[in-house]
């Protein structure tokens, strides 16, 4: 059984409100800027599966480690990448977190340690295994979590790593956020088996579902997971169920999709309307605490625009930049 809502501290329940409200606010005003062509490029919104972000990092200590797919602008923000420098690689500026070489699908940031945005779908899969390689190498007590869509699990890569994660017991939570559509095609419609948390016990590997609607239930299950982790007892898989409002990308008119199953969760799941009925139960703000906080939030965005427009392009010089690592390895002999 999970926390009862109400035992969350009141600041922990106004940062993950503040934290999804930016996500949400923020994916909007992307969707609008690749409808004025400011954006080009792909681009996949988040909107609809904030909890999945603000819930984990929550339950994470700041040294550990994210990477995902190419679902990836709330990910990168959350891990404390300026928002600026999100939209700034959006826009492909010189100023953004990849200097504007990555775009939507490849946000990058070692020092907030976030190892992006990956394009080949499930390609992330090992390289996370590997990143909790390291940190197990070098003794190091951070956790890596490695997130996937519900289309990446099919993909052998998966199975080769879970095995291998096992096998030497990884720092490391691999997350499905399950939203019930790959690309357009539903989750029923690839599998017989639809439980995909189950994929995990043919490893012996502790899997569950997770209501990934919810901040707390994804935060209690991340902390369980990364305390299996920390402490020597391997990885964690996590089929987080939520749900995205939106098409796949921003080309995907999601018509596959009835009007009903969008709505019902809009008006009876949405995170940010759950997290803000807590808040507003507990009378931690009121209407004109909630106006505030929304005026501040798109102020925040529009100096995030304001900077991604400002911003120089990239030179020329720079496509031969950042293709190899130039580092000297003393112990390799001549």
């Amino acid at each position: 059984m999970g926390k009862d809502k109400s035992t969350y501290p009141k600041e922990t329940y106004l940062k993950w409100y503040e934290d999804m409200l930016l996500m949400r606010r923020f994916e909007e005003k992307a969707a609008q800027l690749y409808g004025q062509q400011k954006i080009k490029g792909f681009c996949h919104l988040y909107i609809g599966q904030e909890a999945v972000v603000a819930g984990t990092m929550s339950a994470l200590n700041a040294d550990d480690r994210l990477i995902t797919a190419y679902r990836d602008h709330a990910h990168a923000i959350a891990c404390g990448i300026p928002a600026k420098e999100v939209m700034a690689e959006l826009y492909g500026k010189a100023t953004g977190c990849s200097k504007g070489k990555g775009g939507s699908m490849h946000m990058f940031s070692k020092e907030h340690n976030f190892f992006g945005g990956h394009g080949i779908v499930g390609g992330q899969i090992p390289l996370g295994a590997g990143i909790a390689f390291a940190d197990q190498y070098r003794g190091g007590k951070q956790v890596t979590v490695c997130y996937m869509g519900d289309g990446a699990v099919r993909q052998g890569a998966l199975h080769e790593t879970f095995n291998m994660a096992m096998l030497w017991k990884l720092p490391v939570i691999f997350v499905c956020e399950n939203n019930g559509y790959a690309m357009g095609t539903s989750v029923e419609r690839t599998t017989n088996m639809t439980d995909i948390y189950k994929i995990g016990l043919g490893y012996d590997m502790p899997s569950k579902a997770v209501d990934g609607m919810k901040c707390e239930t994804v935060h209690e299950a991340i902390a369980e997971a990364a305390e299996r982790a920390r402490t020597g007892n391997g990885p964690t898989f996590l089929e987080i169920r939520t749900y995205r409002y939106r098409g796949h990308s921003m080309s995907d008119p999601a018509k596959y999709r009835s009007k009903e199953e969008v709505e019902d969760y809009k008006t009876n799941k949405d995170p940010l309307e759950q997290c803000k009925a807590v808040i507003a139960k507990n009378k931690w703000m009121n209407e004109a605490d909630f106006e505030t906080l929304e005026n501040k939030i798109e102020a925040h965005v529009a100096e995030a625009v304001e900077f991604a427009e400002n911003s120089p392009w990239p030179t020329p010089d720079e496509l031969y930049k950042d293709v190899y690592v130039e580092e000297d390895y003393p112990f390799i002999m001549d």
